[in-house]
């Protein structure tokens, strides 16, 4: 008789030990609490909750300059264990106010990665883990947005309970002026016919990325260009970006947007370019209970009869009824989660936006096409 023995070798990779972890806690404005401990630094921030629903890209949602004053919590079981690279950003830096997740790691899996732990701690990140986000989550998504605080500060509770009283909510805020570009800046094809004048309240790396892969000479503006700066570009057409905040502050955005349609040059926005393109003309926004954020939400193209799947990152939308009274106005896309306005096109001009986000990052290439049927809008110049 033969005996065949096998050995298993456990290689113990060392984590943040549960014993170095500081407490930490999830205060909502209302007065919810819930428990966990600190991944991040110490400390204290403020800011609107939200969720995300993606199982994958945390890096490219965590630096994606339309999350700026907003605290993320992740659906996703585990944050960090595929690492960060830095070609995967959408910005130069983290624009989430703080994270919420249920696992932290800080070792990372994938070759060439960096730890997450490191770049959060070079970001000044407030992050607090093993938090019972799917309770946390179903109370959001039962109770709505909110403003809230994540902190290690535990001695100083009534202090911070007072700070999230004053802190501004969401519904009329401006902030694209916080992370829009201060000064002009060009990339692209320099000998390229076409160029395409960018409105950037908020810009992703990957919109960027979509239009100079398609041979464009681009500008970038700050958010409150005056339109006749920006024509000394002498653009062929124009794109309003993504964003944070309320778009109904944004006056001079919206006034340039009339300026632009008025011209009749090609004109493409998405997300909050989306709201403002609603808003020149005279179609109403309004704060949504919840936003829809994730890379799984289901469009239909009216145009086409058929589904997209999308990523999606909003927390106000375009007003149906406004829309669709709207003469002069086509609905092009809707949710089929909630019936809620996914895209526009404007009859008599050559413009048409989407709420949601076609250069992915993270998420589905559904919507790419977009890119290109806003190429064959544009004249040479």
């Amino acid at each position: 008789m033969c005996f065949h023995m096998s050995f298993f070798y456990v290689i113990l990779v060392p984590e943040m030990s549960y014993k170095k972890r500081k407490k930490g806690l999830v205060l909502l404005a209302d007065g919810t609490t819930f428990y966990g401990r600190s991944a991040g630094i110490n400390g204290t921030s403020f800011g609107e909750i939200c969720f995300n629903t993606g199982v994958t890209g945390y890096q490219e949602i965590f630096t994606d300059p339309s999350y700026f004053g907003q605290i993320m919590v992740t659906t996703t079981s585990h944050i960090g264990n595929y690492g960060i690279k830095m070609s995967e950003s959408q910005s130069k830096k983290i624009y989430i106010s703080g994270l919420i997740c249920k696992n932290f790691s800080v070792t990372n899996s994938r070759f060439n990665s960096e730890s997450i732990k490191k770049w959060f701690d070079s970001n000044n990140l407030v992050t607090i883990c093993d938090v019972d986000t799917r309770a946390l989550v179903r109370y959001i998504r039962d109770n709505g947005a909110m403003n809230a605080a994540i902190t290690t500060e535990l001695d100083n509770i009534t202090e911070i309970q007072k700070k999230l009283k004053d802190f501004p909510i969401m519904d009329g805020l401006e902030l694209a002026s916080n992370v829009s570009t201060k000064k002009p800046y060009e990339i692209g094809n320099k000998a390229s016919k076409k160029r395409l004048a960018v409105i950037d309240l908020g810009i992703k790396k990957n919109i960027l990325d979509n239009f100079v892969r398609r041979d464009l000479y681009i500008k970038v503006f700050p958010y409150d260009s005056d339109f006749d700066e920006i024509l000394k570009f002498k653009p062929n057409g124009f794109f309003l970006s993504n964003g944070p905040g309320d778009p109904k502050p944004l006056t001079k955005v919206i006034e340039t947007t009339r300026k632009i349609l008025h011209k009749n040059y090609p004109l493409f926005g998405i997300c909050l370019g989306h709201q403002i393109i609603a808003l020149a003309n005279d179609i109403k926004t309004y704060k949504m209970f919840n936003g829809h954020r994730g890379i799984n939400h289901p469009v239909l193209n009216v145009n086409t009869g058929r589904g997209e799947i999308t990523s999606q990152n909003h927390g106000f939308a375009v007003d149906y009824e406004t829309a669709v009274s709207n003469k002069s106005i086509k609905i092009s896309h809707t949710h089929l989660n909630d019936q809620t306005v996914a895209g526009l096109e404007i009859k008599s001009k050559n413009c048409f936006s989407v709420q949601y986000h076609p250069e992915a990052g993270p998420g589905p290439n559904d919507g790419n096409y977009l890119f290109d049927q806003f190429l064959s809008k544009l004249n040479d110049g």
